[in-house]
């Protein structure tokens, strides 16, 4: 292994040792694994059972909207109204502190600066900052971009996958072992874990995708030392592009991504996994994997993805895209589940909370439109803008529904990724280092103000059983009889 002032390296051994679990092995099933893997309880609960019981379904009352299950002076992703108990759709907004998400990014772009760093030190600690304290937290989150030689050593063995995101989550466990004091969980180092992830986060999911391509092309891994002044989004580029570079215009967007991406309330399923996990009073490694792992769902931050895939098939599959009745017509197909992958479900539009509109992606527009007509890609970006248009009548015509549908976030996400040159893999990825200040945010407020460990209930809807000694019990099904 060798090291220089801005790259460190690490060369694969071709006999590295890894343990692999053997499907096909696993998959051989004799009589008396039969019922081990074919009786597995599967019977799907039906909303019938749901409302028998008066059982909140994935915790979301009948209207959609979602139980309350605490109280945050973090954030309010505000999608609609309540007038005389009744669900009125509104137009979105996200407030972060107080502060409306459009006004924190509007600002910043406004001002030239980056804003993420802005968004994160609010976050955490309630207030917007000075420029002298803006100043400080940038200078820490230089400070530690730096990882160990021995961490160095360790990462690429314990953690090589084709999954950056799995990599990403063991990272952050094995960051644990190189904490002096782990399972502290005071304010001051909480704050100090949470800074040295929102830092070190970009460069370990480099880590993990450059040490995964090297290891199924047997070359040398390079992964770039940010600059310490660097903002978040000039280090991401700088690890991702390398030697090809970027303009001033592609952070400043990565920028504004970062900054949507940075909270959205306590309900989200990663932030309450990383609340329910801070609740028992665990350390905050345990607390940031779990979120990370939730983040890796396709129902959540592994969406965009399915986002993308669809764009292709879109672009593939309709001739003309200007023809919005052509268009249209393809979306009714993939409604239908005779295009696309079968799902039925047009990806990137729709959301828990949203009703009339995503502010996210509203903004998502306002700043990527200029880019991608400089790139030459604005027909894709007008693409987009025409699903996005047509998606909802689509819906209504297909499926009758009457909730107002809206585009989210996730139906621009991966385009601008892709503009800017970020691989796919690394798309969630991305997320979940934007998230990270969300997530310390929440986990800081459960820690501290709350007091009380997460234990909902679940209605039990089982049948009695009488103990059968195991002498006396049936043989199992396809055993020899003997």
């Amino acid at each position: 292994m060798s090291y220089d002032a801005h790259n460190i390296y690490y060369r694969f051994d071709d006999h590295l040792s890894r343990l692999v679990l053997d499907y096909e092995a696993s998959r051989r099933v004799d009589g008396a694994s039969e019922r081990l893997y074919h009786d597995i309880p599967s019977e799907e609960y039906g909303e019938d059972i749901f409302r028998a019981y008066d059982v909140k379904r994935g915790l979301r009352n009948a209207d959609g909207s979602g139980v309350v299950a605490g109280l945050t002076r973090i954030s309010d992703v505000h999608g609609y109204k309540r007038v005389d108990g009744k669900v009125v759709p509104d137009e979105g907004h996200l407030i972060l502190r107080g502060y409306d998400i459009e006004d924190l990014i509007t600002n910043a772009q406004a001002e030239g600066r980056f804003g993420y760093e802005e968004v994160a030190y609010l976050l955490i600690t309630g207030e917007l900052p000075t420029a002298e304290e803006l100043d400080d937290f940038n200078g820490r989150l230089g400070a530690y971009r730096h990882l160990s030689s021995e961490f160095v050593r360790q990462f690429p063995i314990t953690t090589v996958s084709p999954s950056i995101m799995n990599a990403l989550q063991r990272a952050v466990l094995l960051l644990y072992a190189f904490d002096a004091d782990p399972d502290n969980i005071t304010p001051e180092h909480e704050v100090d874990v949470a800074i040295s992830l929102l830092s070190r986060l970009p460069r370990l999911a480099a880590f993990a995708q450059t040490f995964h391509s090297a290891q199924v092309s047997g070359k040398r891994a390079s992964v770039p030392i940010p600059e310490a002044g660097f903002s978040t989004a000039e280090a991401i580029l700088q690890i991702l592009r390398g030697e090809d570079g970027y303009t001033r215009e592609e952070a400043m967007l990565l920028d504004v991504m970062l900054m949507l991406h940075a909270e959205h309330g306590g309900g989200n399923n990663s932030t309450f996994a990383c609340r329910v996990l801070s609740s028992s009073g665990t350390d905050a490694y345990s607390a940031y994997a779990a979120a990370i792992g939730s983040l890796k769902g396709p129902r959540h931050g592994g969406a965009n993805a399915k986002v993308m895939a669809m764009h292709e098939d879109i672009r593939a599959n309709v001739g003309d895209w200007e023809n919005e009745d052509e268009l249209a017509a393809y979306l009714e197909k993939i409604l239908r589940r005779q295009a696309f992958d079968g799902s039925g479900l047009i990806y990137g539009m729709g959301h828990a909370v949203y009703t009339l509109s995503d502010p996210r992606a509203v903004l998502c527009k306002r700043y990527a439109r200029g880019l991608a007509n400089a790139k030459g890609l604005g027909a894709e970006f007008e693409l987009i803008e025409r699903i996005e248009k047509l998606a909802p009548q689509v819906m209504v015509d297909v499926r009758g529904t009457t909730k107002p549908i809206c585009a989210n976030i996730d139906l621009y996400t991966g385009f601008i990724y892709k503009m800017l040159g970020i691989p796919e893999a690394m798309f969630t990825p991305l997320f979940a280092v934007a998230r990270t200040a969300g997530w310390a945010a929440h986990r800081m407020e459960e820690l501290i103000c709350a007091h009380r460990i997460i234990r909902p209930a679940y209605r039990p809807v089982l049948e009695s059983g009488e103990y059968i000694p195991l002498d006396k019990r049936a043989k199992c099904r396809g055993c020899i009889a003997g």
